[in-house]
This record gives C-alpha cells, sequence and structure tokens, in this order.
C-alpha cells in the first residue's frame, strides 16, 4: 500500500525530503533554548548584572528566530508536498479510472468512486502531511526532550521514561477499539453519497411524486447513522487526552517532590532551581510530543482504510485491454456473432445472451426488437467491446474485436446509448465529441440530419448556447437528437442507436431515419427500438426473446412467421389506428360546427327581424304551440 501511494510523489519528491530535514534543524533549536535557559536562570541566581545577562539573551533570541525560520520553511514545503501528493493522487486515481470497462465500473458504484477521489484521498493527505513533519517532529522532540532531561536532571528524569509504556498501552487499546468503526463509516459515507447522487439527479420525479419528506428521511437515517458512528469513535479518542494528563501530571507530582527534597537535602549542590525549572520544560515537551503522537495514530488509523479503498481502485486491472499486437484498421462495417453467449459476472446463474449466430453485412440497416430484459443493449455492447464474450467470437471487419485497439475500434463504431448524456458546455461543445476538428457547417449539417436544428435555431445563442450537466435544460427529445447528431459527426462504418428515438415523434423519427441513409450510405447501421414503424423498412429485423434470437428476416417475412413481431405489429396498428380515428372524428366534429355556424347566425337574425317586440320567440320558448 505504502509503495502504491509513494508512486503519487513524484515530482514532489524534493520537498518530501527537504521537510523532514527542516523539522529536525527546528527541533535541535528548540532542544537548547531550555539549556541555555537553566543557564541563565543559574546566571541570574548567582547575582548577575545586566550586562552580564545580554549576551546569553541575545542568544535565546538568535535560538528563536532560527527556530523559526526553520519551522515556518518546513511549514511550506510540508504543504507544497501535501498539497502535490494529493493532485497526484486523484490524478492518478481518475486516470485509472478511465482505463475501466463497464464490468470495472458495475464492481465499483459512481458513489463509492466519487467518495474515494474526495474524502479518502483528502484523509490520506492529510495523513501524509502529518508523517512528513509531525511524525518526524514528535520522535525527535520525545528523544532530544529526554535525553536533555537526563542531562539536566539525572535520574529523576526516568520517571518519564517509566510513563511512556503506560501511555503507549492506553494509546493501543484506543485504536484496536476506533480502527474498526473507521472501516464500517467510510462504506457507509457511499451509501450517503449515492443517497444524494440518487436523489439529485432524480429531482424531477422526486418532486413530481411529493418524495421529498421521504428523501429527507431517508437523507437523515444515513447521515445519523455516519454521525452514531464517528460520535462513537470520537467518545472512545477523548480518553486519550485525560488519560495523558493523568499520567504527565503524576509524573510532575513525583519529580517536584524528588527534585525539592534533593535541592533541599543537597543545598542545591547536585540539583539546584535551573535543573527543576528545565526539567520541567522538557516534561512539557515530551507532553506535547506524546499527543501529536497520539493525534498522528489515531489520523493514520482513519486514514489507514481511505488508502486501501485508494490503493484497491489503483490495483484493479481492467477486464478489457489493448492486445499486444493490436490491429488499428477497421475493413469495414461487417458484423459476425459466432455461436456468442454472455453473462455480466462469472458468478451469474444465467446467460444474458445464449448462443448467438448472427452475420450482419458492411451498408445493411439492422432493426432489432423485443421485450424489456430481452438482451437487445446486450448484444449491441458487444460489438464495441464495452464487455467481453464469455463463449464464442465477435467480429467487426473479419477481425475478432479483441484483437483491435480499443481507441481504433470504438472510433469506427459510433453509439447512441439508451440513457443518453450530454456534458456540461455549449451545443457546439457536445457535438464535437463526435469530431473534435468539425467545422461549423460540419456540425449545423449533422445537426439538420438529426432534426436538431429545429430547436437550436431558436435559441438565442444558437449553438453557443450553454447545456447544464446531464442537459437538464433541454427536453428527452432534444437531447437524444443532440446525441444522435454528436455520433454522426464521427462517421463511423458502424452506427448503433439504441433506442434513441423514443421520446421524438414518429414523423421526426422517419425524417431522422431519412437522413441517416442519405448522409452514411455505406455505414451498417443497427437501430434498436420499442416502435415497429421505427424499424419496419430495414433490410433485416431481429427479434430478440429471453437473450436469444427467436427470430430474424424482413417486415413481410416476420409478420409470417413470427408471432412475437406480428402481434406486436398488430397491437401498435390498432393503437395508432384507434388514436387516427378518434383525431379524425375530433377534426370532422370541429368542421361541422365551423360549417354550421354562417347558418345558425343567419337563422338568428331571421327570427330577431320577424318577431314582434316584447314576445318571446321560437327558439327561446320553452313548451308552447310555437316550440311543438
Amino acid at each position: 500500500m505504502v509503495k502504491t501511494l509513494a508512486a503519487s510523489i513524484r515530482d514532489y519528491k524534493w520537498h518530501t525530503i527537504a521537510t523532514p530535514i527542516l523539522v529536525l534543524f527546528e527541533v535541535a533549536c528548540e532542544m537548547a533554548i531550555p539549556f541555555v535557559t537553566a543557564n541563565l536562570i543559574d546566571t541570574i541566581k548567582d547575582g548577575a548584572t545586566v550586562a552580564q545577562i545580554l549576551p546569553t539573551a541575545g542568544l535565546l533570541v538568535v535560538i528563536a528566530l532560527v527556530s523559526l525560520f526553520f519551522g515556518a520553511a518546513a511549514g511550506i514545503t510540508c504543504s507544497h508536498a501535501s498539497c502535490g501528493f494529493a493532485k497526484n493522487l486523484r490524478h492518478d486515481l481518475f486516470y485509472k479510472i478511465q482505463t475501466f470497462s463497464f464490468s470495472n465500473i458495475d464492481q465499483f458504484s459512481s458513489s463509492s468512486l466519487v467518495t474515494r477521489l474526495t474524502t479518502d484521498v483528502t484523509n490520506v493527505q492529510q495523513a501524509f502531511m502529518l508523517i512528513i513533519r509531525i511524525a518526524v517532529r514528535a520522535p525527535l522532540v520525545l528523544i532530544f526532550a529526554f535525553v536533555m532531561a537526563y542531562a539536566m536532571g539525572g535520574s529523576i528524569s526516568f520517571v518519564y521514561l517509566a510513563m511512556i509504556p503506560l501511555l503507549g498501552l492506553g494509546l493501543g487499546l484506543i485504536i484496536h477499539k476506533v480502527g474498526p468503526i473507521f472501516t464500517r463509516v467510510f462504506h457507509k459515507y457511499d451509501a450517503l453519497n449515492e443517497s444524494v447522487e440518487e436523489n439529485v439527479t432524480g429531482m424531477r420525479v422526486v418532486k413530481s411524486y411529493v418524495r421529498e419528506d421521504y428523501e429527507k428521511k431517508k437523507f437523515a437515517a444515513a447521515a445519523q447513522d455516519v454521525c452514531a458512528d464517528f460520535t462513537r469513535a470520537e467518545k472512545l479518542l477523548a480518553l486519550n487526552n485525560p488519560m495523558m494528563n493523568l499520567c504527565v501530571n503524576g509524573a510532575f507530582v513525583i519529580i517536584i517532590f524528588l527534585g525539592s527534597k534533593l535541592i533541599i537535602t543537597s543545598q542545591g549542590e547536585l540539583f539546584d532551581v535551573g535543573q527543576l525549572s528545565s526539567t520541567f520544560t522538557y516534561g512539557f515537551q515530551i507532553l506535547m510530543s506524546l499527543m501529536q503522537l497520539s493525534m498522528i495514530f489515531v489520523m493514520v488509523t482513519m486514514a489507514e482504510e481511505s488508502a486501501n479503498r485508494i490503493v484497491e481502485v489503483l490495483h484493479a486491472q481492467p477486464t478489457i485491454d489493448n492486445p499486444s499486437q493490436a490491429v488499428h484498421e477497421v475493413a469495414d462495417g461487417s458484423i459476425d456473432f459466432d455461436h456468442v453467449s454472455f453473462k455480466y459476472s462469472k458468478h451469474a446463474e444465467r446467460q444474458a445472451l445464449d448462443d448467438i449466430d448472427l452475420h450482419i453485412k458492411s451498408g445493411e440497416t439492422i432493426g432489432i426488437i423485443g421485450g424489456t430484459g430481452s438482451a437487445k443493449s446486450s448484444l449491441v455492447n458487444l460489438i464495441a467491446r464495452l464487455y467481453d464474450v464469455t463463449e464464442g467470437v465477435v467480429r467487426v471487419g473479419g477481425v475478432d474485436v479483441r484483437d483491435y485497439d480499443l481507441d481504433a475500434l470504438r472510433h469506427q463504431v459510433a453509439m447512441v446509448l439508451q440513457k443518453n448524456v450530454l456534458f456540461s458546455g455549449t451545443i457546439a461543445e457536445n457535438l464535437r465529441w463526435g469530431d473534435a476538428d468539425a467545422t461549423d457547417e460540419e456540425v449545423r449539417e449533422a445537426a439538420k440530419l438529426a432534426c436538431a436544428d429545429e430547436f437550436v435555431d431558436g435559441f438565442p445563442q444558437g449553438y453557443d448556447t450553454w447545456i447544464e450537466q446531464g442537459g437538464s435544460n433541454v427536453s428527452g427529445g432534444q437531447k437524444q437528437r443532440l446525441c444522435i447528431a454528436r455520433a454522426l459527426l464521427r462517421r463511423p462504418k458502424i452506427l448503433i442507436l439504441d433506442d434513441s428515438t423514443s421520446a421524438v415523434d414518429t414523423k421526426t423519427d422517419a425524417k431522422i431515419r431519412a437522413g441517416l441513409a442519405a448522409y452514411l450510405p455505406e455505414t451498417t447501421k443497427l437501430i434498436i427500438a420499442q416502435r415497429i414503424a421505427s424499424v419496419q423498412d430495414a433490410d433485416r429485423i431481429i427479434v430478440m426473446e429471453g437473450g436469444r434470437i427467436a427470430n430474424i428476416g424482413t417486415h413481410d417475412e416476420l409478420m409470417e412467421c413470427s408471432d412475437i413481431y406480428r402481434e406486436t405489429f398488430l397491437s401498435q396498428n390498432r393503437m395508432s389506428e384507434e388514436a387516427e380515428a378518434a383525431e379524425s372524428e375530433a377534426e370532422a366534429e370541429q368542421d361541422l360546427d365551423q360549417a354550421a355556424a354562417p347558418e345558425m347566425r343567419a337563422a338568428e337574425e331571421l327570427n330577431a327581424e320577424e318577431t314582434p317586440a316584447g314576445e318571446p320567440n321560437d327558439t327561446t320558448q320553452e313548451g308552447g304551440e310555437a316550440h311543438e
């Protein structure tokens, strides 16, 4: 663990080395001050004049200033080293996460990765800062102070030495109890962050279902759980100070008794007031160093769990990596599934895909339909090697996808995923994810083909309109069209649309498909859809059921041989006909009302002219001969 973390020090190595050296000189100066002070007290006791005292006083000032200089320098180098170490560690973690496959992301939840990049790195940074400065200073002070106390007080100083094992034993017991609590609390931090992330991401759903109170209670319960563990740990750690004060103050009482007795019995010849004063000063320094050591032990104990969690990410091996002799050129958009089976975990009981044997020619348009959970997305995820097959082979351009350079393969396989994601930035910046060098004209052309220009041109700033994180300031249909435009800019050999037009109307869907056919005629297109109208004109349509290919063929062929396809089509068509009939009926009634309106107005005017004043007309009379 230490070796892995130390690799992140890198360019801050000299700051890390300089800090303990500067601390060493600082401590040496501090330890000299009580020694010089003791001599000054003895000089004053012997009746020295002010002139005789001044050189010693001046020396004390110089030593204090030198100590201050080394202490300030150590603080500066320590801050550079610790902050730089944290920066490099976050860099290494983030870059490592970028190499992860979907399987690795499934292993570490997103909330847990965020906690490791923030809270855990901060804990390790603070521990590192303490280790290179305080953890060096405290033992040096402890050793120097005891040596000087022995030099000044002789055998009396062994009282401090007897106190150290007692404090060490007490501190060890406290840390033994506190350690497991910190281990638990960081897992609860993950749950707390996950609750926050889930609530913020789904804020619209929370508000639409009026679930704010429920979410507040859920968050409060998670926060209270974390608070309870920290409180329990703090209660145990709070025992450290009174235990230390008891031991040190007990040592002071013993030293006062023994020192005073020795001064009195020897008339100051074996032990005098200056020596007793210095012994007390060194005793306080021993106390401070012990308190600092206890703080370091506590912080390191807490940071140890954070360090383990960080190293766990750094040591994780991507389940998908580049082969040693990688292929960098994709010949064409042909796709072959040779008896492919796949499951998301090797411990999973059932296969997500089972014995898929499918061959797609370059340039074909393939529709894929099936019920929820039929593994449509799992099928296309294997093409870009987002997951690796469990059995069989997936080939693109006649080459096993596992033999390709990952960047080369994924540059030629553009995917518009089921969950569309936009990033904070302008619309143009989001679209240029497809091609960073695309011109403004190419960006507009791709947007036009995806029917995104219809709403982008309506924004006051057009393609410079700012998109909030996750695309929260655009609708679902607008987000889908921008994601399609982003994929089109790449001009890939294979284009996969994973239910990416579900939020647009059928007319816009048809326009997008027509644009795709014209713009990318040689690109292989795989269109996953719930609406049969979206795939009806495809060269072939695949019907998925339970992780298998139930049927495959054209629309007409499937209408004859596939019960699933036929029932889905008739159901969707009947619903469409009913909707159209209702719409036509409403339009007919509106037309009839508009046509009858002039005749009704004419009849009313005629009745008004023929009816004498004060007599009711036929249109308003209730009962009577005229009404009959």
